[in-house]
């Protein structure tokens, strides 16, 4: 399994779509492989795949103060951060632990470093009109980002809107802009406001489907840079499908250890635990089985879940 993950990392990492395809075996066990081309004639010997997009990178632009909590929770939601700005007591890994990246660059300057991709999500939160519009222009000049926001008062919004109309600027990219950027939500706060511009990036991030034309996978590249790596015994649980409404989606993943200890999740709850008493079996073994998780039981029942769909998970275990 290791050698799969880290071939299929490397090809998310060069900034391509994957499959990750997995097959039965007649003697109980799997087979991996990855597949970097949609309709690779290699995908119909596959009994279960799952489709990746690359890594999504949130850029921050600016350090301010929404930035902090922006930073924060956009990491622990699997984006990997880079933050910029061009004052030295703002980008700093002090100020930005969880961030991937940090730039101590001015705004006209540090896009011949970020190079943008339409894999990305930005979010124009500088400390002033004038850098905004920098940024601004950067972007819409060049290859279009899955989102970009900026923050301002409706008024300030419809001056943007107008001065970039008039420096000739395409109509429908400036309208794909969120201005002013976040939901709608009442936010005050910076955090209040930094959860508002997540919600609306995870919105959009839940919209989008892979290359292969099927919905991407749920990933956490953490949990697939850990199986990448991993030298100790362990089992994988996957959610293969899932229906109804259910904690997680297809492609989640969770590392389960000897001792029970996890890394990642598939939901949390008794769910989750059914499937970690069920998975330290496997840990050792070489082996899989695929388990049924059934959220829909009546809820005056004393273990009943919150949820009311249900999961197939399929768990792997590594070999002695």
């Amino acid at each position: 399994m290791k050698e799969a993950y880290s071939r299929l990392l490397n090809v998310l990492r060069q900034g391509n779509p994957a499959v990750l395809c997995t097959r039965k075996t007649g003697n109980g066990r799997t087979i991996k492989w990855v597949l970097s081309r949609p309709g690779d004639p290699a995908e119909k010997e596959a009994d279960f795949m799952e489709y990746y997009k690359p890594e999504e990178r949130l850029i921050i632009l600016g350090g301010g103060h929404v930035s902090w909590p922006l930073a924060l929770f956009g990491a622990e939601c699997g984006f990997a951060v880079t933050v910029v700005d061009d004052r030295p007591s703002f980008a700093n890994r002090d100020r930005f632990p969880k961030a991937r990246q940090i730039l101590c660059e001015s705004f006209e300057r540090c896009f011949d470093k970020l190079h943008v991709t339409s894999n990305d999500y930005v979010a124009v939160v500088t400390r002033g009109h004038r850098y905004d519009m920098d940024c601004l222009r950067k972007l819409l000049s060049g290859r279009e980002p899955t989102y970009v926001g900026m923050m301002g008062s409706k008024r300030r919004v419809a001056g943007v809107r107008e001065l970039l109309l008039s420096e000739g600027y395409k109509k429908e990219a400036i309208d794909r802009i969120h201005m002013p950027i976040g939901l709608s939500i009442g936010a005050l706060s910076p955090a209040e406001i930094a959860v508002s511009i997540l919600a609306e990036m995870i919105q959009k991030r839940r919209d989008t489907v892979s290359a292969f034309k099927m919905p991407a996978a749920d990933a956490d590249f953490r949990v697939l840079e850990r199986l990448a790596e991993e030298s100790e015994p362990y089992a994988v649980a996957t959610v293969l499908s899932a229906r109804g409404s259910t904690p997680r989606r297809s492609g989640a993943k969770m590392i389960i250890y000897q001792e029970g200890r996890i890394y990642g999740s598939i939901g949390g709850g008794c769910a989750e635990a059914q499937v970690i008493r069920e998975a330290l079996k496997y840990i050792g073994t070489g082996r899989y089985t695929i388990m049924t998780v059934d959220m829909t039981k009546d809820v005056s029942e004393e273990d009943a879940m919150v949820c009311g769909g249900v999961m197939d998970v399929l768990i792997e275990g590594t070999s002695d």
